[in-house]
């Protein structure tokens, strides 16, 4: 009996050490690889820095840049995914993630422009980074994912007067994904696709926090400024590819109204945003990929769609 209890406590201990070990290489597997280039500052704010992984430092590599999400009131370049970063390196794409200011610090579109000076930043680096910087992608979900679309379907914003030789890089971009991001910042297409789901949405949109996110003191104003940063109102002929990725068909349940934060985070990601994108595009003849769950889009993630994009001859 007594043997009996020591193989048993033999056996148990062996599998709490195989467990702690799995645990382990699993943390090992999800740690962030450590950057080339740290902290590096493209601006004046202590939020304006970015991390710099190179792919092959002997040779020139095309470039993603990530742009976390977080409502534009937090996050940080931190949040990139250590897999993807991984499979972005592997196949032979350098990459960039970037801080930015909060609105709580500077109102929108501070964000946005916070993003294009990064963007002008790195490819003024070109001859001392081995980036391409005619072969650049950008990146991100949620607020992230609505900068990246604001920078892909502006038109050119290089200032080519400007005495600043950072302000004369290009804005363009090569193609863009984005994960359930936000296709238009106007209120009146929330009101009409959103407050179904919930009319406690109306508040954020005809409310004091619409003024304070863009500062300024009527509807009208942020409105305005809201058209002039939504892919909706943007998109044209010219514009780059965009891979869409969202996390709920579109005839999907919603969440209960019971775990309300659950239900406020389907509605401001609803693959509505990207559904009314891409029939806006395919009018327009630009292209771009639509993937939920149950759809048939070409590319099941966005690394395979920056492999061909900027890696194509």
């Amino acid at each position: 009996m007594k043997n009996m209890k020591q193989k048993t406590l033999k056996t148990i201990n062996v599998i709490i050490m195989l467990l702690i070990a799995a645990n382990f290489s699993y943390a090992q597997k999800k740690q962030l690889q450590a950057p080339d280039l740290a902290n590096v500052k493209y601006g004046e704010h202590e939020r304006h820095v970015m991390d710099v992984w190179f792919a092959n430092k002997s040779k020139t590599t095309p470039l993603a840049i990530y742009i976390h999400g977080g409502g534009f009131m937090a996050g940080s370049k931190e949040k990139i995914s250590s897999h993807e970063l991984a499979q972005l390196l592997e196949a032979g794409i350098s990459v960039a993630s970037i801080n930015y200011r909060y609105k709580s610090i500077a109102p929108l579109p501070a964000a946005h422009n916070d993003a294009k000076q990064a963007l002008q930043f790195i490819r003024s680096k070109a001859e001392q980074w081995p980036i391409n910087k005619d072969k650049v992608a950008i990146w991100g979900g949620s607020a992230g994912a609505q900068i990246c679309m604001w920078l892909a379907f502006s038109d050119e914003m290089a200032n080519a007067e400007s005495t600043n030789p950072i302000e004369r890089e290009s804005t363009r971009v090569t193609c863009v994904a984005t994960r359930g991001g936000q296709t238009t910042m106007e209120s009146d297409f929330w009101l009409e696709h959103i407050r179904k789901y919930d009319s406690g949405s109306d508040t954020a949109f005809t409310g004091n926090s619409r003024l304070r996110t863009f500062g300024v003191e009527t509807l009208e104003e942020a409105n305005e400024i809201a058209k002039s940063i939504s892919a909706l109102s943007l998109i044209s002929a010219d514009d780059p590819p965009i891979f869409m990725q969202y996390s709920m068909p579109p005839n999907g349940a919603a969440p209960s109204k019971d775990n309300l934060k659950k239900l406020k985070g389907w509605i401001v990601h609803h693959v509505t945003f990207g559904i009314n994108l891409k029939e806006k595009m395919d009018e327009l003849n630009v292209e771009a990929h639509l993937q939920y769950p149950g759809s048939e889009a070409k590319y099941k993630t966005f690394v395979k769609f920056f492999t061909d994009k900027l890696l194509e001859e």
